[in-house]
Parts: structure tokens; C-alpha cells; sequence
């Protein structure tokens, strides 16, 4: 065990916890910043396996980090990749309405777009099916012209790159074991830091409480299966989501295309038993699990949100051709026997407010002159990423010169 010392050290090396090490560097050149990060590669968890898309911004509430920041966010990510060469998608959305009962709601997006600041625009069935010729609408749908795709391993690693041209370090293999004020230990070093910064994802609520920053949230995980289509790459030219439902922080089943033209169906939001529950029994955790069967009663008695209905609309979706089933209300000519290639399944780390039994719909971060903790770092956290750590940097600098 070796003693060290930096000025910050970052615990979590995923987007956020990356965009965080580079925000700082450009704040502070010459700073000793070190990310710690348990696995041996980059991209291991949410960061290297999301859908990559870089979304506009118009779904969340105007007062919400969320909304100020992943419209933000959206424009630096697309700065980003340009200066970096990462190659983006720029084919757009559509959210589409499946029944009447829908427009309501797409018009409450639509208006939510505009408080936002989000250039999002009404069109009708004939302008929708020139968009995208495979998707299906009734009445009208939402064209966002400013969504895309990236390879998010792409944007992870020009972003590592960069932290380590400005000087940052990036330690992989160093799982964080002991954490205080002041304090960081893994298995092989303790660092004697200024700062801590909280970015560890799946993780965050029990590196806050070591804190005592986080006693009123636990993480409930929801794992996200993706299937991609065999189809010619181009065939599918947008985005197409679903209204989503605003009694939880989903978006619904849907299809996208990858930066490379691929489709791809998903994700789900099931229940996970596990935080690192990525197939079989891998990552399996007993202390997961334990803390699962004491939280996830709450949720479930929640009258914030349908969790019996939840689970029911979700965990037939864990077979196949019950997801197509559900993707092809939005595109007819989606077959099962076309979309058989599984993707990285994923699993998101949502937070739930233990004295009120809901899930929180937006960002969360905490802290104090010696640490900060990035929670509830969910999507659109990737394509926010950029935006975030500017927004938690510039509080966290006020915070320590203050």
C-alpha cells in the first residue's frame, strides 16, 4: 500500500466521472486530478453501453437540471465529436402517437420543447411519412432535428485521451474500498486529496454515505435489453419513440439507429435483482440483493407511479418477440425473425427517494468544501455529460474558494 496525494480525486471513471477530470483541468490546468475506476477498461458499466443517442433535451420539466442541462449538453457532445473526429448520426427523431389518446400528450412535449428552448416541430401524417417512411403515426408526431447517434466507447475514449493530455490520470483495476473527507482508498493506494468527487454510477449512493450525503435515496436498478435488426444499414433513417409515460422516468420501447445505420430495438426497464446484473449470474451481489428486498417493497406501494403495471408491461419483454411486438406499433414492418443479434445489455442506476417511495425524475448532486456526488446520473446523462461537469465544476470551485 502506497500513500499518494492529488488535488481532487474522482471516483468513477464512465462519462461523467471522465467529463468531470476534464472540466476540472480546463478550470484548474496543472491541477493534480486522479480518476479512480474499479474495472480494468473503460466503458464497462451504463457509459459503454447505452443506445448512444445524443438527445435534444425536450422530454424533461423546463425547472429541471435535466432540461438545462442535456440541451446544453447536446450542443457540446456534437462540438465534442467534431473536434475529436468522432463520427455522429445526424438523423433526427420521431416521437409518434399510436392512438388519439396520445396527442394530448405529444402536444404537452411539444410545449415543453419550446419552455425548453428545443427546436422541436408538429408535423402531420403525410410530412411524418416522408421523415421516415416505415414509421407509423395517427394524427400527427414530434420531428426533433437535433437528435443524433455516436458510438459512445468512441466519445469515452477521445474523452480519456484528452484527460490525459491535460494531465489527468486514469487508474483502472482500483476499486475504492475507504472513502472520507480528505481520504480515498483502494487496494493498492491511499490518496490525501482536497476533494472528492463522487461519480461511481451504479455505486454513487454508497460512496455518498460514507459521506453521510446520501441516507434518503437507495438505487434501484433497471436492466435495459437492446436487439439489432439485420436490415440493409439506411433502411431505417430516424429515431422513432412512443409517447412516453409521465408517471415514470422511461421513454418506452422503441427503435433507433446506430451511428453506422444499424437499427436497434429497446431498451426495457425491468426490475433487476442486482446492480451489476448484466446476464446469468454474473456481478451477482448479495449485498445487491439484500438491500433490494428491503427497498423495493416502497416502490412498489409507491402512489407516485403504476409499479404493478410496470411490471407487468415489462418482464414479458424479456422475450424477443414480445419487444418486437411492441416496436412494431411504431414501425409495421418490424419482424421478429429480422432483429435476432442481442446487444450489451445495460442497467441503469435510478434513484429512489426513500421517504416518499418515488423515483427521481432528475439529476442529483450533493456536497460540501471536501466532496461532491453526482447521483441519479441516468440518462440522458451521456449526452449531458459535457454540460454536467461544467455545471457540478463551477458550484464545486464556488463551494471550496467561498
Amino acid at each position: 500500500m502506497t500513500t499518494r496525494t492529488a488535488d481532487v480525486a474522482i471516483v468513477g471513471g464512465g462519462i461523467v466521472g471522465l467529463a468531470l477530470a476534464d472540466a476540472l483541468l480546463d478550470a484548474r490546468p496543472g491541477s493534480e486530478v486522479v480518476v479512480l475506476d474499479k474495472e480494468g477498461r473503460l466503458g464497462a458499466h451504463a457509459s459503454g453501453r447505452n443506445s448512444g443517442v445524443m438527445h435534444a433535451g425536450f422530454y424533461y420539466s423546463p425547472d429541471s437540471l435535466k432540461a438545462q442541462l442535456t440541451r446544453r449538453g447536446n450542443v457540446m457532445l456534437h462540438e465534442f465529436c467534431d473536434e475529436h473526429d468522432v463520427p455522429v448520426r445526424h438523423c433526427g427523431k420521431l416521437v409518434v402517437a399510436q392512438h388519439e389518446d396520445d396527442l394530448p400528450a405529444l402536444d404537452k412535449l411539444l410545449a415543453r420543447a419550446a419552455a425548453n428552448g428545443v427546436p422541436v416541430e408538429s408535423v402531420d401524417e403525410e410530412r411524418a411519412r416522408e421523415l421516415e417512411p416505415l414509421a407509423r403515426t395517427i394524427g400527427r408526431a414530434l420531428w426533433s432535428p437535433t437528435t443524433s447517434s455516436a458510438d459512445p466507447q468512441a466519445v469515452l475514449d477521445a474523452l480519456a485521451a484528452r484527460v490525459r493530455r491535460r494531465g489527468g490520470e486514469i487508474l483502472l483495476g482500483a476499486e475504492v474500498t475507504a472513502a472520507g473527507p480528505g481520504v480515498v482508498s483502494t487496494g493498492h493506494d491511499t490518496f490525501h486529496v482536497g476533494h472528492v468527487v463522487n461519480a461511481a454510477g451504479l455505486q454513487a449512493d454508497r460512496i455518498a454515505r460514507l459521506f453521510g450525503m446520501c441516507d434518503d435515496y437507495a438505487v434501484l436498478p433497471f436492466k435495459g435489453l437492446y436487439w439489432y435488426g439485420s436490415w440493409q444499414p439506411g433502411r431505417l433513417q430516424r429515431h422513432v419513440y412512443p409517447v412516453p409515460d409521465a408517471r415514470n422516468p422511461f421513454l418506452g420501447v422503441h427503435l433507433t439507429v446506430t451511428v453506422d445505420g444499424r437499427a436497434k430495438i429497446g431498451p426495457t426497464a425491468i426490475p433487476a435483482l442486482w446492480r451489476e446484473s448484466y446476464g446469468g449470474v454474473g456481478g451477482w451481489s448479495r449485498q445487491d440483493a439484500a438491500e433490494i428486498a428491503r427497498v423495493f417493497p416502497r416502490f412498489l406501494s409507491s402512489p407516485h407511479h403504476d409499479v404493478p403495471g410496470l411490471i407487468r408491461s415489462e418482464l414479458p419483454k424479456y422475450w424477443r418477440r414480445h419487444l418486437v411486438k411492441q416496436a412494431r406499433r411504431l414501425v409495421p414492418s418490424v419482424r421478429s425473425a429480422d432483429f435476432t443479434t442481442r446487444g450489451r445489455p445495460g442497467v441503469r442506476a435510478q434513484l429512489l427517494h426513500l421517504p416518499t417511495s418515488r423515483l427521481e425524475m432528475d439529476f442529483v448532486v450533493r456536497g460540501d468544501a471536501r466532496s461532491t456526488h453526482v447521483l441519479n446520473a441516468v440518462s440522458p446523462a451521456w449526452t449531458s455529460s459535457l454540460a454536467v461537469a461544467e455545471h457540478v465544476v463551477n458550484d464545486l470551485l464556488a463551494r471550496v474558494e467561498s
